[in-house]
């Protein structure tokens, strides 16, 4: 693997992390190895990646595909990059936050778009809810993330993990757990343990709605206070009592039930009832 490892790469160029960005830079090989493999980089895919710390990740896609636009937010980290990863010409960087990127724009015609990412775990439902809403062209999103909330994405109905997030990653892609990370496979170390999942984006969302919208205001709604009911959960969408019932009757849904007992098939059907009765 690579020429100089994170470590060395740190100390050649004296770099300070900072706290504020949530940077963790990986040190271990093995988990480099996983993410590609997990990935399924090939040499026909175009690769967003996601917060490049020092380019040892970066070095092992661009042996891979075809080519990789790495997005930087940190100014100290542009000039390393650059110099680090001069000899390759299917490289390209973006001095830029993560949130603010338009993605369309940087994707143009590109047909096999993978992302691939090391998320500061502050910033991951914000990036993944704005890669997934904004309905680009991504086949798949491999991520390192906070364990805990790999697990909320892979969550079934009555469990502890299954809420919003769960239901938005569903709604889009089919999710795939690659592997557990500890805390010692990073400089600095975090104080939790780390997830790869690979989000597969599906061709279609995998639920029919009539309004989408509609549809995620009802699931926010129903995890918004969790011990509640759908019945006293869902009176905050302004809807007539009566129609409220109606809608529940009719999706054959009992009103006592609470939202994290409901599958993505069965909040999509209380939406479409909801649609027509509105």
């Amino acid at each position: 693997m690579g020429n100089l490892n994170t470590k060395e790469v740190v100390e050649k160029y004296g770099f300070k992390f900072t706290k504020s960005l949530g940077q963790n830079f990986l040190i271990d090989n093995n988990v480099i190895i996983d993410i590609i493999e997990g990935s399924e980089v090939c040499k026909d895919d175009f690769v967003i990646e996601i917060g490049p710390g020092v380019g040892t990740l970066t070095k092992e896609l661009l042996r891979r595909a075809k080519k990789v636009c790495s997005i930087e937010i940190d100014s100290k980290l542009i000039p390393i990059l650059e110099k680090e990863l001069e000899e390759y010409d299917n490289f390209q960087l973006i001095h830029n936050d993560a949130l603010k990127v338009d993605y369309k724009e940087l994707i143009g015609n590109e047909q096999n778009v993978k992302v691939v990412a090391n998320l500061p775990y502050y910033v991951t439902t914000p990036i993944i809810s704005n890669l997934l809403n904004g309905r680009h062209k991504f086949k798949s999103l491999t991520i390192m993330i906070q364990k805990e909330v790999a697990q909320r994405m892979n969550a079934k109905p009555n469990s502890k993990d299954y809420g919003a997030l769960t239901l938005l990653i569903q709604y889009y892609c089919n999710t795939k757990i690659i592997r557990k990370v500890s805390p010692a496979c990073f400089v600095p170390r975090p104080k939790v343990e780390s997830i790869i999942i690979r989000l597969d984006r599906q061709e279609k969302p995998k639920v029919d709605v009539d309004d989408e919208k509609l549809f995620f205001r009802i699931i926010r709604d129903a995890f918004n206070m969790r011990r509640k009911t759908l019945w006293n959960a869902l009176k905050n969408l302004g809807i007539e009592k009566d129609k409220l019932q109606q809608a529940l009757n009719n999706a054959n849904i009992d009103p006592k039930r609470r939202g994290e007992t409901l599958s993505i098939e069965e909040f999509a059907n209380l939406c479409n009832h909801i649609c027509k009765i509105k």
